[in-house]
């Protein structure tokens, strides 16, 4: 049965109306860099992809648009995968969807992308070496509209669905070229080089923050040929962007609206000041530095102070907040970042559950480990659903775990005394001093690392703190390798997010040289732990990889809090349920007749 548009609940009995425009004020630092959908790492994130590039270019198998963490086989171009008696081969049929040049949907648009990943994998933000599409014995077409996939051994199914079949999204004939004419990269992977090239040229600088190649998207022979309900009208030089209905589209839940716009912001600041504006934005969000009254539960939110306008409605996503240590930087800070010993004080001195009720005003929740704890859920161990296990704020553990590795923390920065306990590559007169770059514009993030920086400092920790633009921010300590005009020397790097799951296990983030772990961090219990996971739907694999997972701390863990306080005009119906993976449905947003 195909989805309908869910109305808000204060609108009534009221009728959609078709036509008008929305206008959405986004969060600052991150406005849309890679229009190609082949993202990656370094330009990984919610505000690209799911509010960006699949309003255009829809997914194999689509998420959460009932607001909750499950496929939506309706919104989903493939239809529900078909196993083998011997659970080794996956058979998907693809809808007969429409792209706006005319094409039909097809198995060869599949095969596109898997060749892609086949060739230029580590290109990929997602892609994890020796999985997807590694881990296929075999791949190709059955029919016109059916591929399949045999794995080199059973996994895990609900995994296979969530976490490797999730990551394909079809491309059209129609990119399937080079400068020269036509290629073949959807049955030959020799073509997969050039044609990658070529749309790489189109896409143009995935690092340059100047708009001036971005407006050049929307009239682009390539970028204009989508299959989603939107096609992009417009990238302007200030950083607009506009979309209007793909009038092809041929799923289901076709847009009400005429347009709608994304403008950009540049402080949670400006984007209470639009918001009090009242008529100019009719989606935008409420800073958790500007709520007035505390609330109890931050999936449903507290006093709303621009409530005569607008309606709060909390994005309370399916992931984990952390910030990443780069155990590739060449310097001592990289040795130090590999000692265990290290993060574990690190952790200890990050005061989650004060920051959660003085910061946050309990719009956050405290994050044990890499398994979001809210929604609750039996996906996350027993040690970790109660209480701080394993690292609760603790500044005097925090110093004697350096005291006991051969520190002197009588002063901060605390130095190192005994190379011997600090670890392989650290000398004597080591400092523990590092750089701690964080996004700009959010308060409440900026207050958070101000005390961080003194608890820090209480353990012989100095951080020194720096704000930047947050597009660069990501830009500039991405994954990197140390190499010739590459110093990769970032140290401690927040962007006040961390990873949005489908399915919570690690090999995306902690597998080693995986594209979304970007520090570089690597651990052979761990790998082997993500491996034992994978394999099995047996809860305690899970279990046992997070629970390591969290006492290791790979990365910092983080208060966690909803994407989103979104504000929403109460002019505008059918933005509710709230997707839980961070995707917005905008064709579902409509007016009222009068």
């Amino acid at each position: 049965m195909t989805a309908q548009p869910v109305a808000r609940p204060q609108a009534g009995s009221r009728r959609p109306k078709k036509g008008g425009v929305a206008t959405w004020a986004c969060a600052p630092g991150f406005p849309p860099a890679v229009i190609f959908p082949f993202t990656p790492a370094e330009r990984m994130g919610t505000r690209n992809i799911y509010e960006f590039q699949m309003l255009m270019y829809r997914p194999l198998y689509y998420f959460g648009s009932q607001g909750t963490p499950e496929v939506d086989y309706d919104q989903s171009i493939g239809e529900p995968p078909q196993w083998s008696e011997d659970g080794l081969t996956v058979t998907i049929r693809v809808k007969p969807w429409k792209w706006s040049n005319g094409e039909t949907l097809c198995a060869d648009n599949v095969l596109f992308w898997v060749n892609l990943m086949k060739v230029k994998g580590a290109r990929y933000g997602e892609y994890v070496p020796g999985y997807f599409p590694d881990n296929l014995t075999s791949y190709g077409k059955l029919a016109d509209d059916v591929v399949y996939f045999t794995f080199d051994r059973p996994y895990s199914k609900k995994w296979v669905l969530m976490n490797q079949l999730s990551t394909i999204t079809p491309l059209p004939k129609a990119w399937d070229r080079t400068e020269d004419g036509p290629a073949n990269a959807s049955g030959d992977l020799d073509d997969v080089e050039a044609v990658y090239a070529f749309l790489m040229a189109a896409q143009g600088d995935i690092v340059a923050e100047d708009n001036e190649h971005r407006t050049r998207w929307a009239d682009s022979p390539i970028w204009s040929v989508v299959d989603g309900p939107w096609r992009l009208k417009s990238y302007t030089y200030d950083g607009i962007v506009t979309f209007v209905p793909n009038e092809h589209y041929s799923g289901p839940n076709k847009p009400y609206l005429d347009e709608f716009r994304q403008v950009p912001t540049f402080s949670d600041e400006q984007q209470y000041e639009m918001l009090k504006a009242g008529d100019v934005i009719q989606v935008g969000y409420l800073p958790l530095s500007f709520a007035t009254e505390p609330t109890d539960d931050p999936t449903k939110g507290g006093a709303n102070p621009l409530g005569h306008s607008y309606a709060l409605v909390p994005q309370v996503a399916f992931c984990i907040r952390y910030f990443c240590l780069n155990y590739n930087n060449p310097t001592v800070a990289g040795k130090i970042f590999k000692q265990t010993y290290f993060r574990q004080a690190l952790q200890s001195t990050l005061d989650q559950d004060t920051a959660v009720k003085e910061i946050y005003q309990g719009y956050a929740y405290r994050q044990n480990g890499p398994v979001p704890m809210i929604p609750a859920s039996d996906l996350v161990s027993p040690r970790q659903r109660e209480g701080a296990w394993p690292l609760p704020f603790d500044v005097d553990r925090a110093r004697e775990l350096l005291e006991a590795h051969g520190w002197d923390t009588s002063r901060t920065p605390a130095v190192c005394v005994d190379p011997a306990k600090a670890g392989e590559g650290i000398p004597a007169g080591t400092r523990l001093s590092f750089k701690m770059r964080y996004v700009e514009g959010r308060p409440a993030l900026t207050e958070l690392m101000r005390r961080y920086k003194e608890d820090a400092a209480k353990a012989g920790i100095e951080l020194r703190l720096e704000e930047v633009y947050g597009s660069v921010l990501v830009a500039e300590d991405g994954p990197c390798e140390p190499g010739p005009g590459q110093p990769c020397r970032w140290e401690l790097c927040c962007w006040n997010g961390g990873w949005a799951y489908h399915y919570p296990t690690g090999e995306i983030l902690f597998k080693t040289k995986a594209g979304g772990n970007f520090g570089f961090y690597t651990d052979a219990r761990a790998d082997e732990l993500i491996e034992k996971s994978v394999t099995t739907e047996d809860l305690e694999a899970l279990y046992e990889y997070q629970d390591y997972i969290a006492e290791q701390v790979p990365v910092i863990f983080t208060p966690n809090f909803p994407i989103r306080l979104f504000e929403v005009s109460r002019e505008l119906g059918g933005f509710e349920p709230v997707n839980p993976f961070g995707m917005i449905n905008p064709e579902n947003w409509h007016y009222f007749e009068d």
